[in-house]
């Protein structure tokens, strides 16, 4: 892809404001360990709900919901759909039981809730066990679709990539805190939503497609419009359908829908200014991260 001296311009001039937006807080984040790692519990409900919601999602996302929607339709996203039980629930129960916790970490929960050595090794297992293990292969798989996705529409080689990308998020995370971690959310947050409705504007407009109900009466989309699966096909609804609601809801441990709240969800409802923040900042992320963010890749991917 060829890109011209304008292209450049926006992509260099996305990277600056990042940096400079999340720089901006090194200050107040380092004024001590509250600010730092829960911006001293100021976070209104819709900057955490925000930064929540941006957080679910990276480079690979769009490309993973656009694949299950050109493969089966608009009701294979119910694998991921499922898990808007948990989100409810943590919501309307456990959204304000972890601001009222007054924890520093979901972490530390454990040796609240539990005592003595088993709760410290828990707390410890864990720690090392997300942290080191599991975060290492999120990290990784989110940095090869990064590493694709800009050698394609950059020309970057993969060394170039990881340490334009990683080095500009390490800088404003490790000097600024959970301050520059939310707001630079927010801005990277309004910056994709844009371009995305922008991307599923202009396929609808394409002359192929004729607009919206163009694209609806598509013969080519025959089946796959539908919101449920095709009930007379027990295999398909069995999979996307029946074991994501029934089972895989409360056994999967998915990043920001764990059973009750966790991770990085957590970490924001602890950064709540009170407890209804806390509960409205959840909501909020439960409808952008369900209803809102991502339909313009559904349009898209059709």
């Amino acid at each position: 892809m060829q890109l011209d001296r304008l292209d450049w311009t926006v992509v260099a001039l996305y990277g600056v404001i990042a940096l400079t937006v999340g720089l901006w807080f090194t200050r107040r984040a380092g004024s001590g360990v509250q600010e730092f790692f829960l911006s001293g519990r100021k976070l209104p409900w819709w900057l955490l709900g925000t930064s929540m919601v941006a957080t679910t999602f990276s480079t690979d996302t769009p490309n993973l919901v656009t694949d299950l929607v050109r493969s089966g339709g608009v009701s294979q996203n119910w694998l991921w759909w499922a898990f808007l039980i948990t989100g409810m629930l943590t919501v309307f129960v456990y959204a304000k039981l972890w601001r009222r916790s007054g924890v520093m970490t979901d972490i530390e929960f454990y040796e609240l809730r539990y005592s003595g050595k088993p709760a410290a090794f828990l707390r410890g297992f864990r720690a090392l066990y997300l942290g080191v293990f599991f975060n290492v292969m999120i990290m990784a798989t989110v940095t090869l679709a990064a590493i694709k996705i800009g050698n394609v529409l950059l020309g970057a080689d993969k060394i170039t990539t990881v340490v334009l990308a990683g080095g500009v998020t390490v800088i404003y995370s490790a000097t600024a805190g959970l301050w520059g971690v939310v707001v630079t959310d927010l801005l990277l947050f309004a910056i994709a939503m844009v371009g995305s409705i922008a991307a599923a504007y202009y396929a609808l407009n394409l002359p192929e497609v004729g607009g919206l109900s163009g694209m609806v009466q598509h013969p080519a989309l025959e089946g796959k419009l539908g919101l449920l699966p095709d009930f007379s096909d027990g295999t398909t609804v069995l999979a996307v359908l029946i074991v994501p609601i029934a089972v895989q809801w409360w056994s999967t441990w998915y990043p920001g829908a764990e059973p009750g709240g966790g991770g990085y969800v957590a970490q924001r409802m602890l950064a709540a200014r009170n407890e209804r923040d806390s509960l409205l900042g959840t909501l909020w992320f439960n409808i952008a991260h369900y209803a809102l963010r991502p339909w313009p890749w559904v349009i898209v991917a059709l």
